[in-house]
């Protein structure tokens, strides 16, 4: 052994939260670190030996005699020793300790503040933290914090500190994970404890969707505590407006779970803006972000919130009041010269009725409707459906939103007949092959439509509770499916040329097929919502059956900007020119491979690779 590899052996390790502590204290004016830092300790990325099927007893066996040991030194070295010589990792670690019996709590909670504050192995800190989520007390909260500074122990330091101090953990979450330029400051500003500094940051978060998700939103409400601040009186009209935009950002399900449902202030903070939603000036940002609020109290994941009697309709009431009245109507009544801002407008008046005047109390057994999010924030147009007055995706599945109305509702799929049909409502926001999705059959029985057969697939059928079989009245069920297939208010233009032409296709096939394409799908831009979309695959030979399936095919897109002509004439126009000329001839190479480009003589856009 040589001189330097001896001198590391004989030299105890420090302790990850020493290592943690030191890299701290070097940070200029106390500032946080930009996503943490590294762990000293690399068995953590290590294969490990235990086989997946039983590492959770395995890692059970290690723990568990020394959970009751009264010598809380000797328990932690040997558990330590244990764990690294049975080949335990960290992700272990939560499997096992999710519903381990802790008998005796003293004895494993000082077991879990030795091994966090002294464990050199990164199991071994990961076991200490899991024991701490379970039986932590204040005094571990700089403890946690510092852990959570760590990259590799960020997740579990914070879901340890949320039960002790819910701010905490969001800052060091917050600290972690915020890279962006724009948002450091907010972070530096909570990170000094300033609160002058904090409330000036908080007016500068950028509402780009790509910077601020809504799991970013709800970690920065939490850690500026932005339902005390609302309660403060008088409150800043700058922080209230601000925090209108936070709790309708928190509703996006972007983040596949709502964040709104995790946010444990929320009906508070609800309370508060709404209590005081008169004090916001009338302009077009704080009405789309108060109407956000109400469509999603109103059918979305808000709805859901723990919310005393009544008092989920009555905000409902208070906001309805004041949206309409003549001064914030009056703000969705001119045309701004902004393309953004004018959607939102015709956003405003598109939607200003669909949240009120539903009575849980006399609400109909089954409700259809679909909803849009604000144009400021571009999004899908989901369906949703209310069952007995509550919303059955968010409570049902939670990991997307319902699907398209165009999927739904314009192919009919909702309609009920004798023979069962399986329905896919909802897919995660990833894709069903990642997270899953929710289907349901539907059947017509004698004079009742049923909803039964639930199923979720992937990982959607974990922690969402059990649904039972919904009976509706035959007669009602149909109207109530017309009534949706037939109400189009919350389509903008450009969307409403969309399913014209999405119709005309349906009936009229052959104007794709004579031209070797086959339909794709057909909506709006997702970057221009003006903007109408076509999709089709180019396979030679697909007119005559004949194509080869291994042989080359491209994807193509056709734009149509609006032009100020009427939806009924821009998808007449569409399918009048598909009549006569070939849609490859003018539409865009959008997807297949350079080599099928080259193989059927099309250009292959620039920069792709």
């Amino acid at each position: 052994m040589s001189a330097p590899d001896e001198r590391d052996a004989l030299t105890p390790r420090p302790s990850l939260y020493d290592h943690a502590l030191r890299l701290f204290r070097a940070e200029p004016d106390g500032r946080l670190p930009v996503r943490g830092y590294p762990s000293p300790d690399r068995t953590s990325r290590q294969r490990s030996p235990l086989d997946r099927r039983n590492a959770r007893q395995t890692t059970v066996d290690a723990i568990t005699p020394f959970l009751t040991d009264p010598d809380t030194v000797h328990a932690a070295d040997e558990v330590q020793r244990r764990l690294d010589e049975v080949g335990v990792r960290d992700h272990h670690i939560r499997w096992a300790l999710a519903d381990l019996p802790l008998e005796d709590e003293a004895a494993a909670r000082a077991l879990g503040r030795r091994l966090s504050r002294t464990g050199t192995s990164g199991v071994a800190v990961c076991l200490g933290i899991g024991l701490l989520a379970r039986l932590g007390e204040p005094e571990d909260i700089p403890y946690l914090r510092t852990l959570g500074l760590l990259r590799d122990f960020t997740g579990c330091a914070v879901e340890a500190l949320a039960p002790l101090d819910r701010a905490t953990a969001a800052l060091v979450w917050l600290a972690v994970h915020v890279k962006d330029r724009e948002l450091r400051p907010l972070v530096d500003a909570l990170a000094s404890g300033d609160d002058e500094a904090t409330r000036a940051r908080l007016m500068t978060i950028p509402r780009n969707p790509r910077v601020v998700g809504p799991e970013t939103v709800r970690r920065i409400a939490e850690a500026v505590r932005l339902a005390d601040v609302l309660r403060e009186d008088p409150v800043d009209v700058g922080v209230l407006a601000e925090a209108a935009w936070l709790l309708s950002w928190m509703t996006s399900q972007r983040d596949y779970r709502p964040e709104i449902l995790s946010y444990e202030d929320a009906v508070i903070a609800y309370e508060a803006v709404v209590a005081r939603a008169a004090l916001l000036p009338p302009t077009l940002d704080h009405c789309a972000s108060l109407l956000s609020l109400a469509l999603d109290l109103h059918s979305g994941p808000s709805h859901l919130l723990p919310w005393p009697p009544g008092r989920r309709e009555a905000l409902l009431a208070d906001l309805e009041s004041l949206l309409h009245s003549p001064a914030w109507v009056a703000v969705a009544d001119h045309e701004p010269d902004d393309p953004t801002e004018l959607r939102r407008a015709r956003w405003i008046r598109r939607t200003a009725r669909q949240p009120f005047g539903h009575s849980t109390a006399d609400a109909p057994r089954l409700r259809v409707e679909v909803a849009v999010r604000d144009p400021a924030d571009p999004d899908v147009a989901e369906t949703r459906f209310l069952v007995d007055g509550r919303p059955v995706v968010p409570e049902a599945f939670g990991l997307g939103p319902g699907n398209a109305p165009e999927e739904l509702l314009d192919g009919g799929r909702l309609r009920a007949t004798a023979e069962p049909r399986e329905v896919q409502l909802a897919e995660a926001y990833c894709t069903e092959g990642c997270c899953g999705a929710l289907y349901v059959t539907v059947q017509r029985d004698g004079d009742h439509v049923v909803w039964r057969d639930w199923r979720r697939t992937q990982s959607g059928r974990r922690g969402q509770p059990e649904l039972p079989a919904y009976r509706f009245d035959a007669p009602a069920y149909d109207a109530e499916i017309a009534r949706a297939e037939n109400d189009h208010s919350w389509a903008w233009p450009a969307r409403i040329t969309a399913r014209l032409l999405a119709a005309g296709l349906r009936d009229r096939p052959e104007l794709l097929t004579r031209w070797d394409a086959r339909f794709g799908w057909v909506g709006t831009d997702y970057h221009d919502p003006d903007t109408t979309v076509l999709s089709f695959t180019f396979r030679p030979g697909f007119a005559e059956g004949k194509q080869d399936r291994d042989g080359p095919w491209l994807q193509f897109v056709w734009s149509l900007p609006d032009d100020d002509t009427s939806p009924e004439a821009r998808a007449t126009a569409a399918l009048t020119r598909l009549e006569t000329t070939d849609p490859k001839t003018f539409a865009e190479v959008r997807g297949g491979s350079r080599e099928h480009a080259e193989a059927l003589g099309f250009p292959w856009p620039e920069g792709r690779r």
